[in-house]
């Protein structure tokens, strides 16, 4: 899959800045992060930062090559295979805050959210953005 029609480095910059941010806001002390209100926990609000965090690392990674000139085929290769990166990132960071981030702790869950938000990434950019020739 060598197609001269990959896409710029430069359409990545989103996607590099917003992987920036989450992993500054992934690997904060558990100290420095706010308090929450008895009905957010309830609600599993964390779980759903997890998942949208990942649904927007994961895409902005992936547009670039939605828009390019590759076929669909070779479309659909790289989204699977940026789904699946995102999904191992959130597993590394879990293990990152277990044993190098002061007062944070590895949890099974926010790497389900993780691997959720990736998913509807994959499922947005399938039937959203490439058709299904």
């Amino acid at each position: 899959m060598n197609s001269p029609e990959k896409p710029r480095v430069s359409r990545f910059i989103p996607g590099i800045a917003w992987f920036g941010l989450v992993s500054f806001l992934l690997f904060l002390p558990g100290s420095k992060l706010p308090s929450v209100d008895d009905w957010l926990v309830k609600i599993y609000f964390d779980k759903w930062i997890h998942a949208g965090l990942f649904c927007v690392l994961a895409f902005l990674f992936m547009y670039p090559f939605i828009r390019s000139a590759l076929t669909n085929r070779e479309k659909w290769y790289y989204v699977i295979r940026i789904a699946m990166a995102a999904t191992v990132w959130g597993l590394t960071s879990e293990f990152i805050q277990k044993y190098f981030v002061p007062g944070r702790s590895f949890d099974l869950f926010d790497w389900a959210a993780d691997s959720f938000g990736a998913s509807l990434a994959l499922l947005v950019a399938r039937y959203r953005f490439i058709s299904r020739r």
